[in-house]
């Protein structure tokens, strides 16, 4: 049991380092593409390629269907449309800040409703000590106010739309097999993400599809990141919680460093440094076994 544990620990980990480096692969597609575009193009890479590996079908119920559309618009279009719009509007680093909150974010929810997953001492230490880390790797020791804007708020929007989505997959991803349940997640966030690309003036050019670097870029968003790592995101979500596997968010930063250090010679400070430690010790503290529950109101499943 604890080898299997082991196991859905090493996938979520696995998915924040894939995660970790998509920006490089962003960074370059957007001298082609908008960011609504790159959204639209990985999400039917990633849709076309779960139904050919797995075109089976189920009979799901309406009350069914409108989960699985709640999880496509908050781990898909909402997710990543308010996102993008962020990194517009204001500092990337201060986006990054805030979509390091979603673990926390997530404990919350889940601590309110669902029966099994409390908020504990240890998740408030972790997320203080890895937050704090957080700081020091994304602002590297250069912290700028002046740039708050609604791009601040959009960002935690998006945090909270991937907690919810995280604590909703965690409710609706038993009954069906992870690549169905992130099929239709996608199938989904196609959908809702289609007026907003039809209301942009969107107009499809083929010779932007002309480079193979964007071909790559593309398929690795899509293919990788976006099928592949969906689907171990679910696994683990489903065998050790909703919490638990959003806990490995926190070390988000610490892989985009890395690859910034390594793809694109990026400086690594004494900052980064301490705050990677400091990442590390917080997810090490958010990972140990529970302690006592704080006590806070909640509300049961059902009620």
């Amino acid at each position: 049991m604890e080898n299997k544990k082991v196991m859905y620990h090493m996938m979520a980990l696995f998915t924040i380092c894939i995660w970790g480096t998509t920006f490089v692969s962003t960074k370059i597609l957007l001298d082609v593409f908008s960011p609504l575009e790159i959204m639209f193009y990985r999400f039917i890479i990633t849709y076309i390629t779960l139904i050919v590996i797995y075109p089976k079908r189920y009979k799901t119920s309406l009350k069914e269907e409108g989960g699985f559309a709640i999880l496509g618009i908050f781990g898909g279009s909402l997710y990543f449309l308010t996102e993008n719009i962020a990194i517009q509007l204001t500092l990337t680093s201060h986006v990054g800040f805030l979509l390091a909150t979603a673990p926390i974010l997530t404990a919350l929810i889940a601590h309110v409703f669902t029966k099994d997953e409390k908020i504990v001492k240890t998740t408030w230490i972790g997320f203080i000590v890895a937050m704090l880390g957080v700081f020091f790797v994304i602002f590297n020791g250069r912290f700028a106010l002046e740039h708050a804007s609604f791009g601040e708020i959009l960002a935690i929007v998006s945090a909270l739309s991937w907690a919810f989505y995280t604590v909703i997959l965690k409710k609706l991803g038993h009954k069906y097999p992870p690549i169905y349940t992130t099929r239709k997640v996608f199938f989904y966030a196609i959908v809702t993400i289609i007026p907003i690309l039809i209301g942009s003036n969107y107009k499809f050019q083929m010779v932007k599809f002309m480079e193979p670097n964007v071909i790559l870029h593309l398929l690795f968003l899509g293919l990788v990141a976006s099928a592949l790592g969906f689907i171990l995101w679910s696994i683990s979500v489903k065998h050790l919680g909703a919490v638990k596997t959003n806990n490995y968010i926190y070390l988000n930063p610490v892989i985009t460093l890395a690859a910034s250090a390594w793809i694109l010679k990026e400086r690594v400070t004494i900052y980064a440094g301490i705050g990677s430690i400091l990442i590390l010790a917080g997810v090490y503290l958010t990972q140990k076994k529970p302690n006592k529950p704080l006590v806070l109101s909640t509300i049961q499943e059902g009620a």
